[in-house]
């Protein structure tokens, strides 16, 4: 196997704490079973999100300095939009203090009761951001995508078939919106073709409806293009992701991703009038419309992260670190949502574990015993974040079980990551010892951000 060359240098370094088993034990009894109440500086290894944790670059670090933290009409502001909308091409840009922020806006003036909003497949952020609006949230995946054996080079594509059948049995006036995100979390950190944007446009065309692109990734979804679908193999990613946006008529982005910051994100709109009921709203919630929400530092890192993004060797080291982790867990045996994705090794949890059935979160036990063996934190995408409750109080559980091992940008070494698949080996040696859980407490929305749970 060839050594995996990281394109950058180290600089600065933050040591990490070493706990005992015992002390872990104690820990995760304490956070009731729910890692997202762990303190950090008890996580030896953090794969729980990729979002706001990338190591800023020295470019990014100086960009800082040269922040201007005018309330209005700041320097920082015009270099942040000059930037997006090289990018985008949408005449319309808003800087907001993170994705979600922009999704509140956003739905909050295309939501609400009755309203349909369809998807290739919503996140948690998205859909709840959705759903608080009264409106519904469907998803609208390729068969393909609810395989994770399946080698389809792009698994992140919609249902264009299904699309069209949505549109004509519900008529396309409850339809005020379709979103592609690029690439799906939710499915693994799978790609979107273009030859699928496309096809999604044509059919939203026939009807009216705009397409939005949530676009927290859209470098990796670039670079998969370019890797994946014929034709583009001599473009750049940062060309392939202006034609990308060139199809749709607004977009949002969380720049803790693909932004390579640790906070910030912009909601991007052709439409004059819907930009001016944005504005008022930004207003209202985030602040004047040239910060968001934002420092002026927080602007220029933003700026400087989105071109580094898109740089060729970062994202061939970027999509290399993920399948070099995916070869290792195939090595050991271990079911995964294949191929690799972009930013996240995302583990089969219903094959992992068998004997434990959805309403028991086979997901959330195999992260609780990651941490409990290794003091790695990683997050289940299955029955508690993506599940809901029917009328009578049922579960019911999504397509997939999966545990998402999501990888920081330019953060972790190789032998960080060979650490983590060491202990998810032994893990799966003896998975017949892992036990399900059940919910104690739950919020309606986003509830696995603040559940309590206990062992079966």
């Amino acid at each position: 196997m060839p050594v995996l060359f990281e394109p950058f240098r180290i600089k600065v370094v933050e040591p990490l704490r070493m706990t005992t088993r015992g002390e872990r034990e104690r820990l995760l009894q304490e956070a009731r079973y729910n890692v997202f109440r762990l303190r950090s500086e008890d996580v030896l290894i953090d794969l729980l999100t990729d979002s706001g944790t990338a190591a800023m670059s020295t470019r990014q670090w100086a960009a800082m300095f040269q922040g201007d933290e005018a309330y209005a009409g700041a320097r920082s502001y015009f270099r942040f939009e000059e930037v997006v909308h090289s990018l985008t091409g949408m005449p319309y840009i808003f800087p907001v203090h993170q994705g979600r922020a922009a999704e509140h806006i956003l739905f909050t003036l295309l939501g609400g009761h009755g309203k349909i909003i369809p998807s290739n497949t919503h996140f948690d952020t998205t859909r709840a951001n959705i759903e608080y609006t009264g409106a519904e949230a469907v998803d609208l995946p390729i068969p393909e995508a609810l395989d994770p054996e399946t080698p389809h080079p792009f698994k992140g594509n919609m249902d264009v078939e299904r699309l069209e059948e949505l549109i004509q049995r519900h008529g396309p006036e409850r339809i005020p919106v379709c979103l592609l995100t690029v690439t799906s979390n939710t499915i693994g950190g799978q790609p979107v073709s273009l030859e699928n944007v496309r096809a999604v446009k044509q059919v939203l065309e026939r009807y009216g409806i705009p397409l939005f692109l949530d676009a927290c990734r859209v470098a990796e979804n670039a670079y998969f293009i370019k890797l994946r679908e014929p034709g583009y193999a001599e473009r750049s990613p940062w060309e392939i992701a202006q034609e990308l946006f060139s199809y749709a008529d607004g977009c949002f982005m969380s720049a803790k991703k693909d932004g390579l910051a640790n906070i910030g994100g912009f909601l991007a709109l052709r439409d004059a009038e819907l930009a001016e009921r944005v504005g008022h709203l930004l207003i209202l919630w985030e602040g004047f419309p040239t910060y968001g929400g934002l420092a002026g530092r927080d602007l220029e890192a933003i700026a400087e992260g989105l071109q580094e993004a898109f740089q060729e060797e970062y994202l061939q080291y970027r999509v290399g670190f993920v399948s070099r982790v995916v070869e290792w867990l195939t090595e050991a045996g271990i079911p995964l949502v294949k191929p690799a994705g972009g930013h996240a090794v995302f583990v089969d949890a219903r094959r992992f574990a068998p004997h434990i059935p959805p309403e028991h979160f086979p997901g959330q036990a195999i992260v609780c015993a990651l941490y409990l063996h290794a003091g790695v934190r990683a997050v289940e995408v299955g029955s508690l974040m993506m599940g809901k409750r029917a009328a009578d109080g049922r579960h019911l559980a999504p397509p997939l079980e999966l545990v998402r091992l999501a990888i920081p940008r330019r953060v972790y070494t190789e032998s960080h990551l060979r650490y983590v698949a060491d202990a998810l080996a032994d893990i799966y040696a003896r998975r017949h010892e892992l036990r399900g859980l059940r919910l104690l407490r739950e919020a309606p929305f986003l509830r696995h951000f603040t559940a309590e749970l206990e062992p079966l």
